[in-house]
């Protein structure tokens, strides 16, 4: 169901809250991921999943959900974060982030759980649910990424670029003109080479393009840690591997083509308008495919989850998913 926002004062987040439990989860490979558990260890159960891919967790993301009422795990996905090892991508395939979350939710003693992600993590939440759709109670998905090559393309190649054009030129600065026709084969062949120099000043590149385009305020409002090289060069590398390797799905469109696996499913889709990192065609079209679910399309926000509009929408929606 598509309905209009409402009018009334938007909602904030919930105040900030520490971990009751972390630790490191092994996976019997070469990854041990790092997971924390946040708000009341018998409330409903929360799987709350971050972007990029190589993007990590935050404090910021516990505080869409009331701490009174859920229990909360999040984790650093293979290679990023406070998982080890740092930037590897050796086993490191969106299955293999299914099989971990199917690990954790064993370790952590949990049958169901209401599933949370944005950019990446509904992809990762699509993909996780449609697998195991016994598992999930309810999704809440925002800015939502079917990781197609069209998408790939406005983003990565031409179309965010008419948007952005300042952006643009600083994310082109590292390619020379002779390669420009397949820019994320030319940072590819920098992201996995062996210069560190070069390696770095790709990751800072890539990433910072990501920074500089999340919010409808543009440059400016770019999050520092895209300029770091300790996040850039995880992040970078993450995202261009799975981007290159069309997120390992077995088929374009995988995500639409198997959807009625999960309609039954309650959902809750936040998309912003002028979202140019995942723009708003991806989200109208699950939308179409899945009627079912609750649909809001924010009119003044970007990609950026901190974005007013956005937060007030996913804090009503984990208060709606309390109640399910």
């Amino acid at each position: 169901m598509a309905f209009t926002v409402s009018e009334s004062p938007r909602r904030e987040l919930f105040p900030e809250i520490e971990p009751f439990a972390f630790g490191h989860m092994p996976t019997g490979g070469i990854h041990n991921i790092y997971y924390e558990e946040c708000g009341r260890p018998g409330g409903k159960p929360a799987l709350i999943l971050h972007g990029g891919p190589g993007g990590a967790t935050s404090p910021g993301m516990r505080r869409y959900f009331d701490a009174d009422k859920w229990r909360m795990v999040l984790f650093d996905q293979r290679g990023c974060g406070r998982s080890t090892p740092n930037a590897v991508l050796d086993e490191n395939t969106t299955w293999d982030l299914i099989e971990d979350i199917e690990r954790l939710r064993e370790r952590c003693g949990i049958e169901r759980w209401t599933v949370f992600g944005g950019s990446w993590g509904s992809t990762l939440s699509l993909a996780y649910a449609i697998t195991h759709p016994e598992r999930v109670d309810a999704l809440i998905l925002r800015g939502i990424f079917l990781l197609t090559r069209k998408e790939l393309h406005w983003f990565y190649q031409e179309g965010a670029s008419m948007i952005f054009p300042d952006a643009w030129e600083r994310y082109l600065a590292p390619i020379p003109e002779a390669e420009r026709h397949d820019l994320m084969g030319a940072y590819y062949k920098r992201l996995m080479g062996d210069d560190r120099a070069a390696r770095e000043q790709a990751a800072v590149a890539w990433s910072s393009w990501e920074g500089e385009t999340v919010s409808v305020q543009g440059p400016d409002a770019r999050p520092d840690k895209f300029a770091d090289p300790a996040f850039a060069v995880a992040f970078a590398r993450i995202e261009n591997w799975y981007f290159t390797n069309g997120g390992f799905f077995p088929e374009e469109n995988w995500i639409l083509n198997n959807i009625a696996r999960i309609r039954h499913i309650p959902a809750w889709i936040t998309q912003g308008r002028y979202d140019v990192v995942t723009p708003a065609s991806g989200a109208w079209a699950l939308h179409r495919a899945w009627p079912e679910a609750r649909f809001e399309m924010i009119p003044d926000a970007g990609h950026a989850s901190t974005e007013p509009g956005i937060i007030d929408s996913l804090v009503r929606a984990t208060d709606w998913a309390a109640t399910l």
